[in-house]
């Protein structure tokens, strides 16, 4: 063989990302694809545990074990998106200052793999969760992901659309746990949770907006950020704040009659909820709030806020 063909078998061989590796390769490779599903996303699955724990749902030993299944197989079911979308975007995400590190754009992960392990996920989850929890569970899952990649494809190119599909996102993880068990979801538990999420993701998206306006950037980011203003994201965060906090309200105003117990902790509980609510505000509207994650373990007056109402609705839940 000479020198050039082989050069073009080699080159051909790398853009189909079938060239043979070295042994040591293999775990540089599955460290690749593990980077690629975004470990540090994975605390947004725990939503999961959202639903029996608005329920106040006593969990039996099958339970809390079917709770954690349906906690790794959402996990499972991000991930498989996360390796796809990398897979697709990949010739894009060169060009890009700084996607161009990511696994599959810098070549660590080929693109076959990405959507080998991808597929795999996906049909494994989507499987474990007929066979381990109930069909529910399984449809809700497919649901996700074909959801989730519909975005990838085309929905994230819908003006508000988008803002939609990201906050259904969360809403069907919050979900998923009260799916799995059984127990039925509240409308108040829906609406809260709903546009709490909206909340968040357009509080998000105002941030990433002020970020990339203030270095004249807006090209090098979402497709759609430079299609909103910064006056339309500002309206849906407050729209969705305040009706994320009129459905708590209602919801704890629910219980009429004389409190059970010493104090009415139920209806207390909407002091911390309103209080985070307006904290978070702070860093939404000081552009801050790009990454929610960061903003909730990072803010110790936030993490106290939560605690405190959740120590209330505990005590709720007892005396009701």
């Amino acid at each position: 063989m000479t020198e050039p063909t082989a050069a073009l078998i080699d080159e051909s061989g790398r853009a189909a990302g079938l060239v043979r590796r070295p042994a040591g390769s293999a775990l540089a490779l599955a460290a690749g694809l593990l980077r690629t599903a975004r470990p540090r996303q994975w605390m947004k699955n725990g939503l999961v545990l959202a639903a029996p724990f608005a329920a106040a749902r006593l969990l039996t030993g099958a339970e809390v074990v079917r709770l954690a299944v349906v906690l790794v197989l959402f996990t499972a079911c991000a991930a498989s998106v996360y390796l796809i979308n990398d897979a697709r975007d990949a010739e894009a995400d060169r060009a890009h200052p700084v996607k161009c590190l990511r696994p599959v754009a810098s070549g660590l992960v080929p693109v076959a793999a990405a959507y080998t392990a991808g597929a795999a996920l996906a049909v494994a989850a989507f499987a474990t969760a007929a066979m381990a929890c109930n069909p529910d569970t399984a449809a809700l899952l497919a649901g996700y992901v074909l959801m989730q990649l519909a975005y990838c494809v085309w929905l994230k190119h819908i003006l508000v659309v988008d803002l939609v599909i990201v906050t259904t996102g969360f809403l069907m993880r919050a979900m998923a746990g009260g799916v799995a068990l059984d127990i039925q979801l509240s409308r108040w538990f829906l609406i809260t949770s709903g546009f709490g999420a909206l909340f968040m993701v357009a509080a998000k998206r105002y941030s990433e907006l002020v970020l990339v306006s203030a270095r004249q950037d807006v090209g090098a980011t979402r497709a759609l950020l430079g299609s909103y203003t910064t006056g339309y994201l500002r309206f849906v965060w407050q729209l969705a704040a305040g009706v994320a906090v009129l459905a708590y309200c209602l919801w704890a105003m629910e219980t009429g009659g004389r409190p059970h117990g010493l104090l009415p902790w139920r209806q207390l509980s909407m002091i911390p909820f309103i209080l985070s609510v307006l904290r978070y505000a702070v860093f939404a509207d000081a552009g801050s709030a790009g990454a929610p994650e960061d903003v909730v373990l990072r803010d110790r007056a936030l993490l106290l806020i939560a605690l405190g109402w959740g120590v209330l609705y505990v005590l709720a839940v007892v005396n009701q």
